[in-house]
């Protein structure tokens, strides 16, 4: 395995960003201080010095995390680690590499750089040396052992960061197709490397993986319906546990310039979301299309060629070189062919998405042009008011696949998606739409004709997207909320139709965190909303599909003769209808029912009602024959499961559902968020449990008083990754108690909340 010498890989590696070298030539210097939780308050009079605090704190509880992921954007994973492993996403290590070093060439990161303004390029070479200062003075034998004395620990580099960048860019896009990338090969070619096998089923539920594992809920309450006249927020991202998409809390300060408090995800030097001194925000990842897949029609004597408007084009060869240290410790090159069209790349899935012998398909991804996540983020930062937020998103249009909602201390509320959407108008679509694809719920093109291109829209800020004042927004002073979902029923009074089904759709069953937060929100009536209620909705765990169904299943159970489904039946009635560490087994029968009962046949008493899009679909229409024969099979399902996992009839869920820390399991209340839990949690059955994998990450409530900002919350995960810290589980711990903490942002707060570690950096 490679080793290196930290202070021979600085002074050798070459810099392929020259103005990058120059910047952190200069000396950073930066204060930070951490409060009770670990969080790092990092002050500095500049750009660099703040990027410096801020790495130097990363590495100092996450140095292994990042390390790791930067060897997978590197593409570097199977030189160092070898064939066997996977990423962080679960990649194996050769499709993660030969996908990143297609994502991140050196071409693409050099011309990412040359577009960043000098301060932002001020702040990530900063960054790389803060992360360096820590990785140089922290003695091998002090650095965490999941990176000790590993030779794919090295100092950063600022294309790393860059990497890091664009992975996060396109996780809305190609990223979610970085299999079918590697696996399209010509017909008849030898298999891929990453050759895959299974039906269309299987396949779309392997792209869907990413909406289980990273989606949000947020309520921007305006003044209107707060208690004093001023913004409420609500950010609930629902975000990966561990690797590369695990949040981090920090406190950046440029005095005069910025004062922003909130979480980041790695490798980035300011914050997604959170809070200042006049505005709090957070984003819900999107229900829009930021990618099409196109339907070529193959030259059908060469399927290495298509045709547009009847003219022939070549498909693109590029070849990827990845090392792979074998077993025996041996290196050899494997040589990988990724085609290109005019598009872009082309991917293949089982069943789905094939290169035969008359078509192909390939993905044009709007993020690949997206270098403006940097800057605009720095932006939002900034923002000192709702309505500043929205001109400088909407200008910038830097937000790659989420939506923004926002409040501030005027009592203003925005709801905005001013992402990066491929324009193509209704009308165009409708003549376009690839029928197979539309089927299966994706976008697909016909690209056999250029009519079907994307369209440019003046004033949006890249060719071929939607310019923002074209996207859904909504600024108002009452309330508004989006958990995922289309933009439809932001705001119920004022619903947002008329868009492109890229963009929105109004005809589709809202999502079960949706519709149990409306539903609440509805049943509050129009009295002013508090923090308490907001937090409520999340610490409560209610499944809302149990209020839906559960009824209707009782109904059934007690019309039973006989014992036969009396396990499923008796756990189901004592239960709660709760997602809580102390809810009873009720819960896991009610889950493992419910996806087996929504499988087939719609079993729904009121079936979904676009004029009633809140309160339907509900109810189980068990007094039909089909959907009684159903339900009871997927009652005695359930029983069978649950007996084969050994599990006590008075188990409670805090003992099934656990997250480890070291040689602890820690309870951790929610639960799947497709049964309408707002606190989502997405846990594995591993044993005779479940481990907990993503889900509630980053958890705010803000509001706003005379003072300024009033915050309180939680990083379930806890800030470091690493077991030695005093901070791996402290957060978790709480997290499992439902117990939030304010979150110190004024100097003396700081103070108060345990600010007495201070470090000068220079």
């Amino acid at each position: 395995m490679h080793s290196y010498s930290l202070s021979a890989f600085v002074l050798t590696t070459s810099c392929l960003l020259a103005t990058a070298c120059a910047a952190a030539a200069s000396t950073p210097a930066a204060t930070v201080s951490w409060s009770s939780l670990g969080v790092p308050h990092v002050q500095a009079n500049d750009d660099q010095g703040l990027g410096y605090g801020i790495g130097y704190a990363y590495a100092r509880d996450n140095l292994c995390l990042l390390a790791d992921e930067v060897l997978t954007v590197n593409g570097q994973r199977s030189l160092m680690l070898g064939r066997a492993g996977q990423s962080s996403v679960g990649l194996d290590n050769l499709t993660s590499d030969i996908f990143f070093q297609w994502l991140n060439s050196d071409e693409q990161v050099q011309a990412f750089w040359r577009a960043q303004p000098a301060a932002m390029q001020q702040r990530i070479s900063g960054y790389v040396a803060g992360f360096n200062r820590y990785l140089v003075q922290t003695p091998v034998d002090q650095q965490p052992a999941a990176c000790r004395n590993a030779g794919w620990l090295r100092p950063l580099l600022t294309e790393d960061v860059v990497r890091l960048t664009r992975r996060l860019q396109v996780e809305g896009g190609i990223g979610r197709f970085a299999k079918a990338l590697v696996a399209a090969a010509p017909p008849g070619a030898a298999a891929p490397v990453s050759a895959a096998s299974g039906s269309a089923q299987q396949s779309l539920a392997q792209l869907q993986g990413f909406a289980q594992t990273r989606g949000s809920n947020a309520i921007a309450v305006g003044g209107a319906r707060s208690e004093n006249g001023k913004g409420l927020l609500l950010a609930n991202p629902h975000f990966p546990w561990t690797g590369g998409l695990r949040f981090y809390q920090m406190h950046l300060t440029l005095p005069g310039q910025l004062d922003v408090m909130g979480a980041a995800l790695p490798g980035l030097p300011l914050v997604n979301i959170g809070f200042n001194q006049h505005m709090a925000w957070s984003h819900t990842v999107d229900h829009s299309s930021h990618f099409t897949l196109h339907s070529l029609k193959l030259d059908a004597q060469d399927p290495l060629s298509y045709s547009i408007d009847g003219h022939r084009e070549a498909l693109q060869k590029r070849s990827i070189q990845v090392q792979v240290r074998e077993a025996d410790g041996k290196v050899v090159t494997v040589s990988h062919d990724v085609y290109e069209s005019r598009f872009g790349p082309l991917v293949t899935l089982p069943g789905l998405l094939p290169w035969d012998r008359q078509r192909a398909y390939a993905l044009q991804d709007a993020n690949l042009g997206n270098d403006r996540i940097l800057v605009q983020w720095d932006a939002i930062n900034r923002a000192k008011s709702v309505k500043e937020l929205q001109q400088v998103v909407g200008s910038i249009q830097g937000t790659p696949w989420v939506n923004t909602l926002a409040v501030d201390d005027q009592g203003d509320a925005l709801y905005m998606n001013a992402s990066v959407i491929p324009n193509l108008p209704t009308a165009q679509l409708a003549q376009c739409a690839d029928p197979a694809l539309v089927k299966a719920g994706l976008p697909g093109l016909d690209g056999s004709r250029s009519a079907c291109n994307w369209q440019d829209d003046p004033g949006a800020s890249q060719k071929g997207i939607v310019a923002a004042r074209h996207l859904p927004q909504l600024l108002r002073t009452d309330v508004l909320q989006n958990s995922n979902d289309s933009a439809w029923m932001t705001q119920p009074a004022a619903p947002l139709v008329g868009f492109s089904p890229l963009i929105s759709r109004n005809d589709q069953p809202l999502g079960l965190r949706a519709r149990f937060a409306l539903t609440q929100l509805q049943e509050h009536g129009n009295g002013p909303l508090s923090a308490a209620f907001l937090a409520g909705l999340v610490t409560g765990n209610r499944v809302h599909l149990a209020d839906l169904a559960l009824d209707d299943i009782l109904a059934f159970c007690r019309a039973q003769r006989g014992d036969a489904l009396r396990p499923a039946c008796s756990a189901l009635g004592r239960w709660d209808r709760r997602a809580q560490v102390d809810s009873g087994l009720g819960l896991v029968y009610f889950q493992l029912t419910m996806d087996a009962l929504q499988k087939g046949q719609e079993p729904w008493r009121q079936p979904f009602s676009v004029s009633d899009p809140i309160h339907t679909p509900r109810g189980i229409a068990w007094e039909r024959a089909d959907v009684a024969e159903h339900l009871a099979q997927s009652l005695s399902d359930a029983q069978a499961r649950v007996a084969a996992m050994g599990l006590a009839p008075d188990a409670r869920w805090g003992e099934l559902q656990t997250v480890r820390r070291g040689e602890q399991r820690i309870a951790i209340p929610g639960g799947a968020g497709r049964l309408g839990v707002y606190n989502a949690i997405t846990s594995m059955p591993v044993g005779n449990g479940f481990e907990v994998e993503a889900g509630s990450s980053y958890i705010q409530v803000v509001s706003f008083d005379q003072a300024g900002p009033v915050a309180q919350g939680l990083l379930t995960f806890s800030q470091s990754s690493d077991p030695a810290s005093r901070h791996f589980k402290d957060q978790t711990q709480l997290f499992s108690a439902q117990q939030w903490r304010p979150l110190p942002f004024t100097p003396a707060q700081i103070e108060a909340d345990g600010g007495a570690e201070v470090l000068q950096l220079k």
